[in-house]
């Protein structure tokens, strides 16, 4: 028992399989530690923007200085913003084409705020999937590299005529590494998914309010004629 039992030693001593395993899982968990911060801070954004959107929004300013802002900042602008951009680009459409009935013009702007709305959480969404097969898949590809692992520490113990424990265990240690790795990967993926999955839930509950009171503001100034000029203070 007096072999080198350390995590490296017994890396450089597995079969080229599971040090292929091994490289794979380490190689999945970077790119899973990279979406996770990338998420983050995405997020935050999102939060921080839609926050100071909906605050003008409701602070009395109108509607066409809303809209000229977010026409001016459509790069910098949150998805908060960019819908409610969407809504008063078609409907200001509609009305120069003289559509004056109302349920035709609120129908348009509802289904431009609804698709930016998905295109909105398409990007939101991004990278989740590689988060949810990273710890779904990651401890059955451990596991792969455990069990040959085992297999082949088995398979070169079938010339031995005398077998102890020291010679069994440097063999299992090595094949259980790489579950121990697909765990290391797997976990922190999982964690960060359940995480971003209700902070994006919650992101889709402001964005589909803000829908619903955008329309109703557009609802009471239907009425008007031009376009609106109506404040968004509540």
């Amino acid at each position: 028992m007096n072999q080198d039992m350390s995590i490296v030693r017994l890396v450089l001593d597995a079969s080229w399989v599971v040090q292929a395993v091994m490289a794979l899982l380490a190689c999945v968990s970077i790119a899973s530690w990279a979406a996770i911060f990338r998420k983050i801070f995405a997020l935050r954004r999102v939060k921080s923007l839609n926050e100071a959107f909906e605050r003008e929004f409701w602070s009395g300013t109108t509607l066409n200085d809303l809209y000229a802002s977010a026409a001016q900042n459509a790069r910098a602008a949150g998805p908060m913003e960019r819908i409610f951009a969407s809504g008063m680009r078609e409907f200001q459409k509609l009305r120069e084409r003289r559509i004056q009935d109302g349920g035709v013009l609120l129908d348009g702007a509802r289904r431009a705020m609804r698709a930016s709305y998905q295109r909105e959480m398409d990007a939101v969404e991004s990278q989740l999937s590689l988060l949810a097969t990273t710890g779904s898949v990651s401890p059955y590809v451990g596991l792969f590299g455990t069990v040959w692992g085992i297999m082949h520490a088995f398979t070169g113990l079938a010339s031995l005529q005398q077998v102890t424990l020291a010679s069994v265990a440097p063999g299992i240690a090595e094949a259980l590494v790489a579950t121990a790795i697909g765990l290391f990967a797997a976990i922190p993926a999982v964690t960060a998914y359940n995480r971003f999955a209700r902070d994006i839930d919650r992101v889709s509950i402001q964005l589909e309010t803000f829908i619903e009171e955008f329309t109703n503001i557009l609802q009471r100034s239907v009425g008007a004629p031009g376009a609106p000029q109506t404040t968004a203070g509540r």
